[in-house]
């Protein structure tokens, strides 16, 4: 399913937009997150030309750095330069590096543009600002000076193979081995000419400076392209070029600028990270626990409101809490879990994020919670699952914990949860029986409930599942009649599947 339309931040959320013009942006999402960026980006910035692809959401917005980095779904923002069809794959690699090499250099007067913007963009001051005021003649000029050293040192770079190279991670998924894997993120550092330019007054002084402008490239390519180069191929061919049109100075570890290409069989885009932090990296967060783009997207399916009671009866590390209290800073949040561990580390957090007056902890089970019936309008929880959980693998465990959801919830009330794809069939198991008497009927998927949906990139939903699964039913013949299905969200967690479960309580719960 699409998730429904976000009406937007809280009171204390959204800002006038900048006076600047639109700029073109894409912003990267874990997998199953596309609709939820697109839909905040319309809501938070008032974008247009909101175009989803797998894994990036680009758009068009007038908005300034500040409005820009309150985005809460997305992973790293990037000003769009480029955004093109797929390359032509051949078996020729010279002519592909050639073609790769004429997308992304361009005249040195359209680079000091594009520093322009960005360093608009940044507010920078100072030295390094002064980039983008150079004289693009001077710059060709000192380029080509440089040709003949930088061509002796490209041969003496490919000779050596040095190739100093980071991975980005990326969603959530852990860095692994270059070579293990071709759809990777490499960041290429090439050497650079030692000689003095400073000799000759004022020229040669504006070419020193653009040579003290320092940069890095970030290659990622996947697909049909992968499979004839690989990234570090495109990133020296890449760097190289760029220093050799531009005179700038190669810096893997601390560079001013960082230019980014991707090459796959959907699209080809270059870009520049706005933010050298990923937007996922919250400052608030002291101790991270499930991801803050999932939990942000979670809490924007929990219809929180002004003066609304949200609990999580599993709160872990408070992640969820965190993100909806400063999403939704109106509302007044409980978080109960029976770890001494957990609640101490939820502790740190809201106090680091300075929640304290929003948010209540207490040690309490999700099987017992010592709580009124009916006094809460949300309940949200991530259900702990996984090598570190094991609490989980008693089958009997999750249809304690979703009674006393039930019971806590309010008539008109949401519960929104995440589950693995074995505590999906688990819940689909469960929640069926209200609908059916027969455990056969349940476990021939004959309920309506049976296929459940998830979004899909371009918005249409897709089909996860077939069938519910086996039927975990107590021997009292457990029922939730007063739950039902509000929608079925596939997300990733780096290399582990999940699903955002959302459910309306629509009448009292039975004893």
């Amino acid at each position: 399913e699409v998730p429904p339309r976000w009406a937007g931040p809280g009171r204390a959320g959204r800002q006038e937009m900048s006076p600047c013009g639109p700029g073109r942006y894409f912003c990267t999402a874990g997998r199953g997150l596309e609709p939820f960026l697109a839909q905040e980006v319309r809501a938070r910035l008032g974008a247009t030309e909101v175009d989803c692809v797998s894994g990036k959401v680009f758009f068009r917005a007038a908005a300034g750095p500040d409005e820009l980095r309150k985005l809460r779904s997305g992973e790293r923002l990037f000003l769009l330069l480029k955004k093109h069809s797929p390359l032509a794959v051949s078996g020729n690699k010279g002519k592909m590096l050639h073609e790769i090499k004429s997308l992304v250099i361009e005249e040195p007067k359209y680079w000091l543009d594009i520093i322009s913007v960005w360093r608009n963009l940044h507010g920078h001051e100072g030295k390094k600002g002064d980039v983008a005021r150079e004289n693009p003649l001077a710059l060709k000029r000192k380029s080509e000076e440089e040709t003949h050293t930088s061509s002796k040192r490209q041969k003496m770079e490919q000779e050596r193979e040095v190739v100093s190279e980071e991975c980005q991670v990326e969603a959530g998924e852990r860095c692994v081995v270059p070579e293990m894997i071709s759809d990777q993120e490499c960041l290429i550092e090439s050497s650079t000419s030692s000689e003095d330019p400073g000799k000759d007054g004022g020229e040669n002084h504006t070419a020193n400076e653009q040579l003290s402008f320092s940069f890095r490239v970030s290659c990622r390519c996947s697909g049909a392209i992968a499979k004839i180069l690989t990234s570090q191929e495109i990133g020296r061919a890449v760097g190289i070029a760029l220093m050799k049109q531009c005179g700038w100075r190669a810096d893997l570890r601390d560079p001013d600028l960082e230019i980014f290409v991707h090459l796959s069989d959907i699209h080809s885009v270059v870009g520049i990270p706005l933010f050298r932090l990923p937007l996922a990296n919250r400052e608030y967060i002291k101790t991270a626990g499930l991801r803050s783009t999932v939990a942000w997207a979670m809490a924007s399916l929990a219809e929180i409101h002004a003066g609304a009671f949200v609990l999580d009866p599993m709160c872990g590390l408070g992640t969820i809490l965190l993100e909806a209290a400063k999403e939704w800073p109106d509302a007044c949040y409980w978080g109960a879990d029976i770890s001494d561990s957990q609640l101490e580390g939820a502790d740190v957090n809201v106090r680091t994020a300075g929640l304290m007056d929003k948010i209540e902890l207490l040690k309490a089970s999700g099987k017992a919670l010592p709580l009124p019936s009916e006094s809460f309008d949300t309940v949200i929880s991530d259900i702990p699952f996984g090598k570190k959980f094991k609490i989980m693998n008693d089958a009997h465990l999750l249809p304690d914990i979703l009674l006393e959801m039930e019971r806590v919830l309010r008539v008109g009330g949401t519960i929104v949860l995440l589950l693995s794809r074995d505590l999906r069939k688990r819940m689909d198991g469960l929640t069926t029986c209200a609908g059916s008497d027969s455990p056969e009927a349940i476990a021939d998927g004959t309920s309506e409930t049976a296929t459940v949906k998830a979004p899909s990139v371009d918005g249409n939903p897709s089909s996860v599942a077939n069938g519910v699964g086996e039927s975990f039913l107590s021997s009292r013949q457990t029922r939730f009649a007063s739950l039902v299905p509000d929608g079925v969200y596939g997300v990733s967690l780096g290399k582990t599947e999940a699903f955002i479960y959302k459910y309306r309580k629509i009448s009292a719960a039975r004893n």
